[in-house]
């Protein structure tokens, strides 16, 4: 989910909720202590020189149980970054604590956001010496195998 998409959707709640994927939702006393943009760096295993750029919120909980974050209020809070930060349009990355810090993309489920699990791949698993996958073959559809043939 793109920020601009999260600024279209905020005027139309009452309410910003965020759930995790398997269902739990984040405690509604929830802060956005931080909105930034994160330009990541790297060369990947192949050699390849790669910078990828991501919208940063994060999210914590105090014990501040009557907090409630409006729609509004976030709405300014991404405003104020785009003009004092620059921050342009681009994916959501939402860090949220849970066991260890976790990175989560972002969706929108019709009333909620859904922190969506990430994870890592290879970017280079051509070069990388990683087998593709063998592609599955249907045997009923071979002609000449048929049961007690001897082809299975």
């Amino acid at each position: 989910m793109k920020l601009s998409d999260v600024k279209q959707v905020l005027p139309t709640l009452e309410n910003v909720e965020f759930q995790l994927e398997n269902g739990t939702f984040v405690p509604e006393h929830f802060h956005v202590t931080e909105v930034g943009m994160i330009t990541k760096n790297f060369i990947d295993c192949g050699g390849v020189i790669r910078t990828e750029k991501v919208v940063n919120f994060q999210l914590w909980n105090a014990d501040d149980f009557e907090h409630r974050l409006k729609p509004n209020k976030l709405l300014s809070i991404i405003k104020l970054s785009e003009e004092k930060l620059g921050i342009e349009d681009f994916e959501i990355e939402v860090e949220y604590q849970s066991d260890t810090i976790g990175k989560y993309d972002l969706e929108f489920n019709g009333k909620t956001f859904v922190l969506k699990n990430k994870t890592t791949a290879c970017l280079a698993q051509d070069v990388c010496g990683i087998p593709s996958e063998k592609q599955k073959k249907n045997l009923a559809s071979i002609t000449n195998c048929t049961p007690n043939s001897g082809c299975c």
